[in-house]
């Protein structure tokens, strides 16, 4: 679903690059760099679509016009394997799109420029999302945008069943009693997809995580986890929370879109496609309800990486600052629908984008994804095993998570 961000064709290594995600394709970093006369740049993107690839278009052909020098974008049909390839072969695109569930793969094989810390706006990132593209304590990328998750009603929908305002659910328990009210013969509650990158804010709305905050510990197990996923069973066995293949969608926005869902959980992507494919279909934005804990969201975001072996990292270096502009994160905000990763560029488009202000206010408190090098493998295994949550074990999928990420952690997978 590539109108999802949260699902970029970076969002996990594929079979091809989940070999090599950790292989010294960038080891000869010592490539003679040239620095003389103009340069020709690439960049690769796992685009969104045309609004997207157009907009990075813009912005590197003006660059390219101030500075002399020429840049090729080129959005990759599938990221994963494309850029693999190229890292593979020793010819990797100057500049291409890294998204932070696959950072640590790329940091760890030495395929990535480090030259976050050569940006002197550095500290208008976020911390969370610097965490998110750094290793080796070194501020690897700068992070291009972000989106968090929010929960999405349809506002005829909730009219209809004679809910308020007021009725919008600030708890656990109010989300359980709209969704089951909502729930009809042809219309479901609330629909959710099934990935951790999604069910992922239960978990921190219930005081836990899949690690501690350095990332040294796998916790996946803990009482708050176990709570948060007996808490989502609860909602499947009740019939008031289905997962999109259960009501022929593809995901929630589609859901909500071809309203077979009163609710869906999803991030700011989600905007963009509903004024595209379902303009008539009204809805409404509100913060995800606290969990015994409190406030919980996920951020996702996807940074400008630079390859090592690129022999143009002035250049490269150049062109990134260029992207990441407080004028033109607003322009690409405004061109497809994405968060400004820069602090003082998200004040100006909460001012601009009133209705996606939940979203924005989200960045606060969000918690980003796992960055351990290899734990894709762990990850992908939760998400199969949360598919069945409905009729599993949630002590049991937890369990499993938690012996597969410490393996990987111990360097075991």
């Amino acid at each position: 679903m590539t109108v999802r961000r949260a699902a970029t064709a970076s969002a996990m290594c594929g079979a091809f690059l989940l070999a090599g995600c950790s292989s010294n394709f960038g080891s000869n970093s010592s490539a003679q760099q040239d620095t003389k006369g103009k340069q020709s740049l690439t960049v690769m993107i796992g685009s969104s679509g045309d609004a997207e690839t157009n907009a990075v278009k813009a912005a590197a052909s003006a660059w390219a016009k101030q500075t002399g020098n020429t840049v090729t974008v080129v959005p990759a049909q599938n990221l994963d394997q494309q850029l693999g390839q190229a890292l593979a072969g020793g010819k990797p695109p100057d500049i291409f799109y890294v998204g932070s569930s696959v950072f640590a793969n790329y940091a760890k094989g030495n395929s990535l420029y480090a030259y976050g810390d050569q940006l002197s706006y550095k500290n208008d990132f976020s911390a969370s999302l610097r965490n998110s593209f750094s290793y080796g304590n070194k501020f690897v990328c700068a992070p291009k945008d972000s989106s968090t998750l929010a929960l999405a009603i349809n506002t005829t929908m909730w009219k209809k069943a004679g809910l308020t305002e007021a009725d919008y659910p600030k708890t656990w328990n109010d989300l359980e009693k709209v969704a089951r009210k909502l729930t009809t013969k042809n219309v479901s509650g609330l629909v959710v997809d099934s990935s951790y990158n999604e069910l992922g804010g239960f978990l921190k709305q219930s005081g836990g995580w899949i690690t501690n905050t350095d990332q040294t510990k796998v916790t996946a197990d803990s009482a708050a986890n176990v709570n948060a996923l007996t808490y989502v069973k609860k909602l499947l066995t009740e019939g008031a929370l289905k997962f999109p293949k259960q009501v022929d969608a593809g995901w929630g926005g589609e859901a909500l879109g071809t309203q077979k869902a009163a609710m869906t959980i999803e991030g700011n992507w989600l905007t963009g496609a509903m004024s595209t494919d379902y303009p008539s279909v009204g809805y409404k934005v509100v913060p995800l309800p606290k969990g015994p804990a409190g406030q919980g969201t996920l951020s996702f975001s996807t940074c400008w990486g630079i390859a090592n072996k690129s022999a143009h990292h002035a250049a490269d270096v150049s062109l990134v600052k260029a992207f990441t502009t407080a004028q033109q994160q607003l322009a690409f905000a405004d061109a497809f629908g994405v968060l400004p990763s820069r602090d003082s560029a998200l004040t100006t488009y909460k001012q601009k984008h009133p209705q996606d202000k939940v979203f924005a206010d989200g960045t606060a408190y969000a918690q980003g994804p796992v960055t351990i090098p290899g734990f894709t493998k762990a990850l992908t295994q939760f998400d199969s095993d949360l598919a069945g949550l409905a009729t599993a074990d949630p002590k049991k999928i937890l369990s499993d998570l938690q012996t597969n990420g410490e393996q990987i952690l111990k360097g075991g997978s």
